[in-house]
């Protein structure tokens, strides 16, 4: 007994790779994109200025708060706590809303402590921030 064979020849079946691969990266971007969203951001807003040469300026009519590497707080001459600092802060504010207010720091102090004082001078009042830097050595 002779079977017929189908006068179509049968068709191998084929996996498109490149269909395959732009699913991939799709998914891929997808997957990156609703891990970003779910991180949350809690870090203060920060306008940092470029400068090739700064000098130190301690002026009177500027209030002026250090930061030293142990993460200890002066205001001019005297240490003082930070729940210290902002009580003084208002009271000076009180006096002159436009006292314009200058933070200091060395190279050596935590990233941490100068943003824990600039926090609380934002929690005073003070909308705008200068931050004294030192020029860099040749």
């Amino acid at each position: 007994m002779q079977l017929h064979s189908s006068p179509v020849p049968r068709r191998k079946a084929r996996v498109e790779i490149i269909p395959l691969i732009d699913v991939m990266f799709f998914l891929l971007a997808s997957f990156i994109m609703v891990s970003l969203s779910m991180q949350k951001m809690q870090t203060e807003r920060m306008e940092l200025s470029r400068v090739s040469s700064a000098i130190p300026d301690f002026r009177p009519d500027i209030f002026n708060i250090g930061v030293n590497k142990k993460g200890e707080i002066s205001v001019g001459k005297t240490n003082m706590p930070l729940d210290k600092l902002k009580v003084l802060l208002t009271d000076v504010l009180k006096k002159n809303t436009n006292t314009p207010v200058m933070l200091t720091a060395d190279q050596f102090t935590v990233h941490g402590d100068v943003n824990r004082v600039l926090s609380m001078v934002r929690q005073a009042g003070v909308q705008r921030v200068s931050f004294a830097v030192s020029p860099k050595e040749k």
